[in-house]
């Protein structure tokens, strides 16, 4: 049977001492390039964060600029987590390729380290799912290596792939995202951020 946490739940102790705590979260690499991106949509933005973890550093960034968040993780140790940092944020125990994500539309969808966790074949469905969820001209950001590469995460053991970003400009055009900027951050995480056109 296939893990929908992509090996996370198994490592989720693990996850949870070192990177998903609160005295992490202010000085985490992508902290600051995300909260700049937060800081462009408007105030009371509805925003999803898909691959939420426990909710540090990400979604906690985004309510801390005065954005309404929920989240989705696959992990249901992460989602406990989730809801014990931030008690009233909306939260599902839910694969995002299966989520109804709730049942709405959202201004932003941000999705920080998941993509390439998925296999490349489920990776164009999820920006295509993704799309669905976008109010018109929502904002999408994501991260993947700009480079097609494949590789064993450290902390998994298991195989992540990234498209690289020439294929991801592709995908997304073909589900009806337009690429309005790339970026990186202090560590070498390449991001794309796209805007639903329809």
């Amino acid at each position: 049977m296939t893990d929908p946490s992509n090996g996370y739940e198994a490592i989720s102790t693990q996850w949870l001492a070192t990177r998903g705590n609160r005295s992490t979260h202010t000085d985490a690499v992508g902290v600051p390039e995300v909260r700049r991106w937060a800081k462009t949509l408007p105030q009371g933005s509805s925003v999803i964060d898909l691959g939420c973890g426990p909710g540090f550093p990400i979604t906690a960034v985004l309510l801390e600029e005065g954005l309404e968040v929920f989240g989705v993780d696959a992990s249901p140790s992460l989602v406990a987590a989730f809801q014990q940092n931030l008690p009233g944020t909306p939260v599902r125990c839910e694969s995002v390729l299966d989520s109804t994500f709730f049942d709405r539309t959202f201004e932003a969808v941000v999705a920080i380290g998941l993509i390439f966790l998925l296999k490349p074949e489920e990776q164009p469905h999820l920006l295509h799912r993704i799309t669905i969820a976008l109010a018109p001209g929502g904002r999408l950001l994501f991260t993947a290596p700009a480079q097609p590469h494949t590789w064993t995460d450290l902390m998994t053991g298991l195989e992540s792939t990234s498209l690289g970003a020439e294929v991801y400009r592709t995908h997304l055009a073909a589900a009806g995202l337009t690429v309005t900027t790339e970026f990186e951050d202090q560590g070498q995480n390449h991001y794309i951020e796209a805007r639903k056109t329809g």
